[in-house]
């Protein structure tokens, strides 16, 4: 009997999760007014992420079992091998945590353009040709993202200390 792979695993979990947040979206109150119900987009998405897992469940079976090292057995000790093995993760969620303090100063649109900027750059380079195109996905990534909550959603999203006027 084959080994299943880790892929698998993670779709069966993802699976799971999808199912019972889409089970908890039925305990959400309906407002006695007539509107979109809330559950409605929660439940939409859910949906969403229902069939990608399904797609990733697919894919992952279709893969034979994991090795045991997916550099080859090549893999540094130490330390040093371990923060360089996840040193993507590391700028993630260190850029994410910084994000987060500082969007009471910052805001929402000014911290997002920056750490999406400073995330693309740190995963993909620091090249000079590199860097206008960061500053173009993440100015138009987080603007557009921004424009559509704020004007056409009507969301009040964190403005920060600079946009506080406004």
């Amino acid at each position: 009997m084959n080994r299943i792979n880790r892929d698998t695993v993670i779709a069966i979990i993802l699976l799971l999760v999808c199912g019972v947040f889409f089970w908890a979206s039925f305990d959400i109150r309906e407002p006695d007014y007539g509107t979109l119900k809330p559950s409605t987009w929660p439940r939409l998405i859910l949906v969403v992420l229902a069939c990608l897992s399904i797609i990733y469940f697919v894919q992952s079976l279709s893969s034979g079992p994991d090795d045991e090292l997916e550099d080859g057995g090549a893999r540094a000790a130490g330390l040093a091998g371990w923060l360089a093995h996840w040193q993507n993760v590391i700028w993630c969620f260190g850029l994410f945590l910084v994000y987060l303090w500082s969007m009471p100063v910052l805001g929402m649109l000014i911290g997002g353009v920056m750490f999406v900027f400073l995330l693309l750059n740190a995963l993909g380079g620091w090249a000079p040709k590199k860097l206008g195109l960061h500053a173009i996905i993440a100015v138009l990534g987080v603007g557009g993202m921004w424009s559509i909550f704020t004007y056409g959603l009507g969301v009040i999203l964190p403005p920060g200390v600079i946009f506080s006027a406004f």
